[in-house]
């Protein structure tokens, strides 16, 4: 085991995976000779060579576009949308050509691609450097969607992801690069203590894409919620004392729902809990998840506490977060029920 923040995690998958597979190819904008803007890519060129690990234009489009390409024809390339947000000139060439390829081909051609996207808040990056889009490829049918929440994960999920033969948005919440932060902005969130996962298994290490984990048992109501906001949650349940059982899903597509049914049939309540904004988020999705197959089972209604339906704000945005308070707020109303 060695300590590793996420961004080291990252880099050492991804050199594992160049390492072990020559059809492995790195590149985005600032990916290669800079290391990208939060250094996951440091050093890869230099020790694999700019054919494996290279800069591209300031093109999303065009950076996609080509990695469909090197997939059909049987490379694996790791792509880098420098935000989240940028992605959206690229979401034509992701829905259209990566999504259906299998399909469309009748499975004579697949796109082993990996989009790897650093997402969410918590840097003041304001309304355009912020956003949590996953909603709007957890839509897609083709596509694989995870959000890791640790180092440990972040390697073993993005390994599992260059392995896999389709592909996967790879979302990485920014605000846990360098480890643990500060859920109120003015102290830290203890609860990463008692649940810290930097350590990374050294070498080789994968984590089955479609699987959710527990990262607090409990009875009293269910949290489902990925990323960043799984220390939230954690931190909630620590402070307000509730015996909440929280879910750090891991991969949003596919959707690990036996795992989900088994926990919210135990405890009879439900909330989710994400970082986007509230209409239409992914919460949504398992909000009807929950209903459908667990109605016989809850004694609330199912609750969502997510980002406010705004531009991400630059000055606000620890308002905007869902922090410890609003979600401690939300579980003392669902126990009550």
């Amino acid at each position: 085991m060695a300590r590793m923040t996420m961004i080291e995690a990252i880099r050492d998958a991804l050199d594992l995976a160049m390492g072990a597979d020559d059809r492995v190819v790195v590149f985005g904008e600032d990916v290669g000779y800079f290391g990208g803007v939060f250094r996951c890519t440091a050093g890869l060129q230099r020790k694999y060579g700019p054919t494996r690990c290279f800069d591209a234009p300031i093109n999303e489009s065009g950076i996609v576009g080509a990695a469909i390409g090197m997939a059909a024809y049987g490379l694996r390339p790791v792509v880098e949308i420098q935000f989240a947000d940028y992605a959206y000139p690229a979401y034509d060439q992701i829905v259209s050509e990566a999504a259906r390829l299998r399909y469309r081909s009748a499975g004579e051609f697949t796109c082993p691609l990996v989009v790897r996207m650093p997402a969410g808040g918590g840097i003041f990056g304001g309304q355009t450097h912020s956003q949590s889009p996953e909603a709007l490829f957890t839509h897609v049918s083709g596509l694989k969607v995870v959000v890791p929440s640790n180092p440990q994960d972040a390697k073993g999920l993005l390994l599992s992801a260059i392995a896999d033969p389709d592909p996967v948005i790879f979302l990485e919440p920014k605000r846990l690069y360098n480890g643990p932060f500060d859920g109120h902005h003015d102290r830290p969130i203890t609860a990463w203590k008692a649940h810290d996962l930097g350590e990374v298994p050294e070498g080789p290490h994968a984590v089955p894409l479609g699987q959710a984990v527990t990262r607090r048992p409990g009875n009293a109501v269910t949290v489902l919620t990925w990323g960043t906001m799984v220390h939230v949650a954690l931190a909630a349940t620590e402070e307000t004392g509730i015996d909440a059982e929280v879910i750090d899903l891991r991969t949003l597509l596919p959707l690990d729902l036996p795992a989900i049914v088994a926990s919210v049939s135990r405890t009879g309540r439900c909330l989710v809990l994400h970082e986007a904004t509230l209409t239409s988020g992914f919460g949504a999705e398992l909000a009807a998840l929950v209903q459908t197959e667990c109605f016989w089972h809850l004694e609330a209604p199912v609750r969502r506490v997510a980002g406010w339906d705004t531009p991400y704000p630059y000055v606000h945005e620890w308002n905007y977060f869902p922090g410890p308070a609003r979600v401690g707020a939300a579980l003392r109303e669902l126990v009550e029920v």
